[in-house]
């Protein structure tokens, strides 16, 4: 880090005033000569003495800062501009080739000589990093190491937003894209993008970057392939089994359930010859006899359930399932990915309302499905006609929201866990119905 903030200062020795303010150094000394400000010679700067700020000036700002015209902003750039460094290094803009297509012979040179301690970097290379948002940690870094999967707080804040980040802008947070439709630079790149060689968004309809922002940011916390965000729990239910269920199909479905779901399933299916049968959520043996009476469509059913949080074997179920050639859906807004992965259970679909937890602050509807791209394929075909999208407001107030879903979910676990505690050691109370505590405390996550 020491390295990167003095490139970039012996980077700014070369440079024209264009008007900011010059202060020097602590000896007093003045901004004349070759060596000084507006000089043409180059400082050399030794990493290994001066330390992380050398010469003790301010020279020159990433270019996005000459937007900042205030002169208390120009002052606070010293600090400001390191942060700017770091923030850039670890959204990880550009992919490793982009970056070596950015760096000339020349600037690869000199970022080789920075680790003997003493080193002369042009403007040229200071741009060339700036414009690749790739720090000199991270442009000598070695790749050998492979990723393991980051834990759930982590993902909470970073997952989704380190790629496919929007082009138009450097911003630490992902910007809210108010837009409903997207240009093409020309007809040659219209059709590479509809021939599928050219990456793009086309219409508000079929995608939108702050949306797909929370899409990667769910599937890194699922473990899943793709996520699709609809404009409610319900829109995201509905769609998925008006996709994946045939004309003439057949439901399975747990007596303990959200009753619009239920509602859904038993008035509006049975009008495309769909049926369904309805089982306890613990009673295997009555979903073993449905699977060999039924050519069974899906399994679809809460863990926990609303309102009584009971827990199914999703392990059990989705064997049991798949032997049979149906999918598992599981409702698991409860549960969060925090305290549940249905997916690592053996689900095909994981499926929450997004309303609840995940946004976390009661200001915003939606819903999401997360699965592999084979079983998503077709409901995001038909959620593409059916419309029910999430506005890019509502998807950046998910994005907040998530940040903090880890925090939020462990805290509270503790305190209701302590509640169900007191709730049974009160001679007023017969008993509690805390299923789902206790499944989050076999599972390890309370603590």
């Amino acid at each position: 880090m020491a390295a990167a903030l003095c490139i970039g200062q012996a980077a700014a020795s070369a440079m024209p005033s264009a008007g900011y303010e010059y202060r020097p150094d602590a000896s007093g000394g003045a901004a004349s000569g070759k060596s000084g400000f507006g000089g043409s010679e180059q400082v050399p700067v030794n990493v290994a003495r001066k330390g992380f700020f050398c010469p003790p000036c301010i020279t020159r700002f990433p270019p996005n800062f000459v937007r900042q015209s205030s002169i208390k902003a120009r002052r606070n750039c010293s600090n400001i501009g390191v942060a700017q460094v770091v923030a850039a290094s670890a959204t990880d803009r550009s992919n490793p080739a982009a970056v070596a297509a950015a760096l000339t012979s020349s600037t690869q040179a000199e970022l080789a000589n920075i680790g003997n301690g003493s080193a002369v970097v042009s403007a040229d290379a200071n741009e060339a990093l700036l414009e690749s948002g790739t720090s000199l940690a991270s442009a000598g870094a070695s790749e050998t190491e492979k990723p393991r999967r980051s834990k759930s707080s982590t993902l909470a804040v970073h997952g989704g937003e380190r790629t496919r980040r929007p082009k138009v802008q450097d911003t630490l947070t992902i910007p809210i894209c108010q837009t409903s439709t997207y240009t093409f630079k020309d007809t040659a790149e219209l059709i590479a993008f509809q021939e599928g060689t050219f990456t793009s968004f086309e219409y508000g309809r079929y995608g939108n970057p702050t949306t797909n922002a929370v899409e990667e940011k769910i599937s890194a916390l699922e473990g899943a392939e793709t996520t699709l965000l609809s404009a409610s729990g319900m829109c995201a239910a509905t769609t998925m089994l008006l996709a994946l269920v045939p004309a003439g199909g057949h439901i399975v479905t747990t007596t303990d359930c959200y009753r619009r779901t239920r509602q859904f399933i038993q008035t509006v299916l049975p009008k495309m010859g769909i049926t369904t049968t309805v089982i306890d959520p613990a009673d295997i043996s009555a979903l073993q006899h449905a699977l060999e009476q039924n050519k069974v469509s899906i399994f679809f059913s809460e863990s926990p359930t609303n309102p009584y949080l009971r827990c199914i074997d999703i392990e059990l179920v989705s064997k049991l399932c798949h032997e049979h050639g149906a999918l598992v859906c599981i409702d698991g807004t409860f549960a969060t990915p925090v305290n549940q992965q249905a997916l690592a259970l053996g689900a095909d679909l994981v499926l929450h309302s997004a309303t609840k937890y995940l946004a976390g602050h009661n200001d915003v509807l939606a819903g999401s499905l997360s699965g592999s791209k084979q079983c998503l394929s077709a409901v995001r075909a038909l959620h593409n006609i059916l419309g029910g999208v999430v506005d890019p407001n509502a998807a950046y107030l998910i994005l907040r929201g998530l940040k903090t879903l880890d925090l939020r979910v462990k805290q509270q676990n503790k305190t209701a866990y302590l509640l169900a505690q007191n709730l049974e050691a009160h001679p007023k109370v017969c008993s509690v119905l805390n299923w789902i505590l206790k499944c989050v405390l076999l599972r390890g996550v309370y603590f």
